[in-house]
């Protein structure tokens, strides 16, 4: 078992700092451990941002946005519109603000929310969820119907998932949606999308 001297660990606690170019945009994260994916984008969000299309003044949204990285890639996308992020972890929720000033993205924010139980605002043009592979069925069924319901006529919602989720994933998309879009299969993950026709 690895030991660390309390030097170590005060070195540890320190925040990590991720420097990365993210769609042609330079970003710069602040993280901590305990957060997913601390010391590197994960590829699943990169994978995602490939083929995600947000208008200038869209209004988002990051469900489980961790420390900001699709919420404030999205937010540059969209110097015009309004970003909101939101997380079930208060630490995520304070990293996602951190990284928001640090990104120069006044019009994005992060809350505190256990999925869309605290955003009661509607009409969003996108959203966009990084979701964990161990959430459950009952969860996934939640999220999608929240999501339907807060999205305009027209807005999308984007998601990667692990690749052994696509077929449920496409079911539940048509079940809600009436459509599902597959934008990309990887070994490891797949990222579709649905539209709210209306």
């Amino acid at each position: 078992m690895a030991h660390y001297t309390k030097s170590q660990i005060a070195e540890l606690k320190k925040d990590l700092s991720i420097e990365d170019t993210v769609t042609g945009y330079p970003m710069s994260f602040a993280t901590t451990w305990g957060i997913f994916s601390p010391r590197a984008i994960d590829d699943g969000s990169i994978m995602l941002l490939k083929y995600l299309e947000v208008e200038p003044d869209d209004k988002c949204l990051d469900l489980g946005c961790g420390y900001g990285v699709l919420g404030l890639t999205m937010a540059k996308m969209a110097p015009q519109g309004e970003v909101i992020m939101v997380d079930k972890d208060f630490v995520a929720v304070n990293y996602a603000n951190k990284n928001a000033k640090k990104n120069n993205t006044p019009h994005a924010s992060a809350r505190l929310s256990n999925g869309f139980s605290d955003v009661p605002e509607k009409e969003f043009n996108v959203i966009v969820s990084n979701i964990p592979a161990k959430v459950g069925n009952e969860l996934l069924y939640i999220f999608l119907n929240d999501a339907y319901q807060r999205l305009a006529p027209g807005g999308r919602l984007y998601v990667v998932t692990i690749t052994g989720l696509r077929d449920f994933m496409k079911r539940a998309f048509k079940e809600v949606f009436g459509n599902y879009k597959k934008h990309k299969q990887g070994p490891a993950y797949t990222v579709a999308s649905a539209t709210k026709e209306g």
